[in-house]
């Protein structure tokens, strides 16, 4: 299946996003610079934890930190970072699991806020992996990372050339495909989930492509009860994700 995002040094901001990357894959930071000002707690925490991982972090004035960003939000604290050393593509993270795996499909989330909740949300909830098509998403930007706080840095996000063809793949090894539809015929709290699941939504609005949409074995549609007719990706996606968590969890407990 398709590759991931180049490898290629990147800026990651925000003192959770690098401080993520700091105890997760030290050596895969390039540069600290923080804040000449910043004297604070969360500073003095960054500052420690580069030290104990026997990185070096640069004071420098707040007007080199906004040309990172072009005056972001970045809290006085930016690194230079190299992309994770990980698996490159679906088929060798599915080599990497244990388990049913469960996977979340964007297609046509371009806004990094969405991407970097949806992040956020599927490492809370245990997913092994993000899939998203290159010609319809955000890659992995500054703002993502720091949106994700964390997640970015700890949960796969596999860009592929054709998602049709790589549902078509996850299919081959058994895993379903269910996409998360205003039209489905099914509740989400009545579908029967299968364990190997892969989750496919599309963006606030448009919703998935028509192909994509043919291309899931199940729809299902989450119950609205009040005004409003869709929620946020990131929000629909929490939904489901942790509904699957929590019937695997309750599996588990009936097992025993």
């Amino acid at each position: 299946m398709s590759r991931n995002v180049a490898r290629e040094p990147r800026v990651v901001f925000g003192f959770h996003a690098v401080l993520s990357r700091v105890r997760a894959d030290p050596s895969s930071v390039v540069e600290i610079f923080l804040d000449e000002t910043r004297n604070d707690a969360r500073a003095r925490d960054l500052v420690t934890a580069a030290e104990r991982a026997g990185l070096k972090v640069m004071r420098v004035p707040t007007k080199r930190l906004d040309g990172f960003y072009g005056g972001g939000r970045h809290q006085g604290v930016v690194a230079r970072v190299h992309a994770k050393s990980a698996v490159d593509t679906v088929d060798e993270l599915l080599e990497t699991i244990e388990g049913p795996p469960t996977l979340l499909a964007l297609d046509g989330v371009t806004d990094p806020h969405n991407l970097g909740a949806c992040l956020r949300v599927a490492n809370a909830a245990g997913v092994h992996a993000v899939v998203a098509p290159k010609d319809r998403a955000v890659g992995m930007t500054p703002v993502v990372s720091k949106v994700a706080s964390g997640a970015a840095e700890a949960t796969p996000y596999i860009m592929v050339t054709n998602l049709a063809r790589t549902i078509d793949e996850l299919k081959e090894r058994n895993i379903w495909i269910v996409g998360a539809d205003e039209r489905g015929e099914q509740s989400l709290y009545e579908a029967d989930l299968p364990d190997s699941i892969a989750w496919v939504l599309g963006a606030e609005g448009e919703g998935m492509r028509r192909l994509t949409r043919e291309s899931c074995d199940i729809l299902v549609r989450i119950p609205m009860l009040g005004e409003v007719e869709s929620l946020n990706v990131s929000v629909a996606a929490g939904v489901v994700l942790f509904e699957t968590a929590r019937r695997r969890q309750a599996g588990r407990k009936a097992k025993k």
